[in-house]
């Protein structure tokens, strides 16, 4: 064999090894592969309040999810918000939801005694007149609840001068209810089908107060 052909052989071989090693080193590539970005510096959550003009004015976002801007409900919720800073609407909301179930069931079940702390007087008597009328008739009820399917801020209210706030909320819920004669027959409801049942129920504070808990003081 000739020192040409025996050198081109030779060199041939090299590469082959070096494009081998390489292969072996950096691996294949299938399709496109993005390059690798580092993750962006985390960046700080929004302040609930955020400047919305050139004049500074100021919205906040946990009055405006559930009210109008400039309506008399903004205003009153704002002033309750002066008088305590922590009260925050939505999670009142989510309070007046589960008040709102367990009133409401205390109430068809016929015991309101370990809800009436937050029932206002005039309340509370309307109630137990309700459930005494049904005793004295025989009648017994049978509810379930299903679930509230909307709960919105209706309203609110807000006097300076005594710090009494008051807040009218919707519910549209789902349940179950029926109710028996002394016979065991169904006198109203179905207890095998699910109603859609609609309320507009007010609550009021006094802001500032130690006490936390507000009260049902209308229903509609």
């Amino acid at each position: 064999m000739s020192n040409p052909i025996l050198q081109l052989l030779v060199l041939a071989g090299i590469a082959i090894f070096l494009i081998l090693r390489l292969k072996n080193v950096l691996g294949t590539r299938d399709g496109f592969e993005p390059p690798k970005v580092e993750d962006p510096a985390p960046t700080t959550t929004p302040a609930r309040f955020e400047v919305i003009d050139g004049t500074g004015g100021e919205q906040d976002h946990d009055i405006l999810d559930h009210v109008d801007a400039g309506s008399p409900a903004a205003a009153a919720l704002a002033e309750m918000k002066r008088i305590e800073p922590d009260f925050a609407v939505g999670e009142f909301l989510g309070g007046a939801r589960q008040a709102y179930e367990m009133i409401l069931m205390a109430f068809e079940n016929g015991d309101i005694t370990d809800v009436r702390p937050f029932l206002a007087p005039p309340v509370a008597d309307a109630f137990q007149s309700v459930i005494d009328q049904r005793a004295a008739a025989g009648q017994t009820v049978e509810a379930q609840y299903l679930g509230t399917r909307e709960t919105t801020l209706a309203g609110a209210e807000f006097d300076r001068a005594t710090g009494e706030a008051e807040v009218s909320v919707r519910f549209l819920a789902q349940l179950i209810v029926a109710t028996r004669d002394a016979e065991g027959n169904v006198i109203d409801g179905d207890p095998k089908a699910a109603r859609k049942q609609k309320d507009t129920w007010t609550f009021a504070r006094r802001m500032g107060s130690d006490d936390p808990n507000w009260q049902l003081v209308a229903t509609g």
